[in-house]
């Protein structure tokens, strides 16, 4: 159940989601659709958007924009039909981004290649594309999609976690150079989230949450103009815990999860 700050906070709002065909990026769809706002959704499968669409409350306010997010034209395509649909954006979640995993006895440049185009360049491109129509916005929010990976150098996740460690660092840099533009700036770090890429993991993952839970995290933090959004606490507060550890105490935790691994 969204609070009225969430509600009146998106009301009126245009606003662009990237990644929308499944998961956390279909979970925030679908919240949003309630409330009175266009909502342009981004993936590159649009059957998958248009299934997202269809599990809307309100289908009408929902405006499908498919296309290879990796792409630096599409994502300017995309800017473009939203100026010429709406004349302007309020809100961008660049949420889009995929997970693989690393294994050290078969290191692929081709895999981390991969995460850096599909987590960190689609996100670049798209504040690249919307930061004109940004700017020009009485309620502008940029928000991007990192990770509680990005805490800590986990492994196998030394593809993921750089690529989401980039988002991190970008996003709180933007956060003090787009204070003079009047643009709020917050970025998503989620633990576990039950979702189709997390299905796949052959791992244990502890605090586990649905994407719902964490579309109302993420749309709470967004209205109450957090920087950074962390969840489940238990979790991300952990995590953020042991990176302030000693490296020696640090890598001695750590190595326990490659034995379990």
């Amino acid at each position: 159940m969204l609070s009225n700050k969430v509600i009146n906070y998106f009301d009126d709002k245009v606003i662009w989601i990237t990644g929308a065909s499944s998961g956390i990026g279909r979970a925030l769809t679908i919240s949003l659709s309630s409330i009175d706002c266009d909502i342009y959704i981004s993936s590159r499968s649009q059957d998958k958007l248009q299934e997202t669409k269809s599990l809307c409350e309100n289908q009408s306010n929902i405006h499908i924009l498919d296309g290879d997010l990796t792409d630096k034209a599409c994502n300017q395509s995309i800017s473009d039909s939203i100026k010429n649909k709406s004349g302007h954006l309020d809100i961008a979640i660049l949420n889009a981004g995929t997970c693989e995993y690393v294994d050290i006895d078969q290191f692929d440049s081709a895999l981390f290649q991969r995460l850096i185009n599909s987590n960190y360049m689609s996100i670049i491109y798209g504040i690249e594309a919307t930061l004109p129509l940004l700017k020009q916005s009485n309620h502008a929010h940029l928000v991007g999609m990192s990770s509680t990976a990005a805490y800590l150098g986990l492994p196998r996740s030394e593809a993921y976690g750089a690529s989401k460690a980039a988002i991190l660092n970008l996003f709180r840099a933007l956060k003090v150079s787009m204070a003079p533009y009047n643009i709020e700036v917050s970025t998503i770090c989620p633990g576990f989230v039950k979702t189709e890429l997390t299905d796949k993991n052959d791992f244990p993952m502890p605090c586990l949450i649905s994407s719902q839970q964490a579309s109302e995290e993420i749309l709470k933090g967004i209205a109450n103009k957090k920087h950074e959004i962390h969840f489940p606490k238990r979790f991300s507060y952990a995590l953020k815990a042991i990176s302030l550890l000693p490296d020696f105490i640090q890598f001695r935790l750590l190595s326990k999860m490659v034995q379990k691994s």
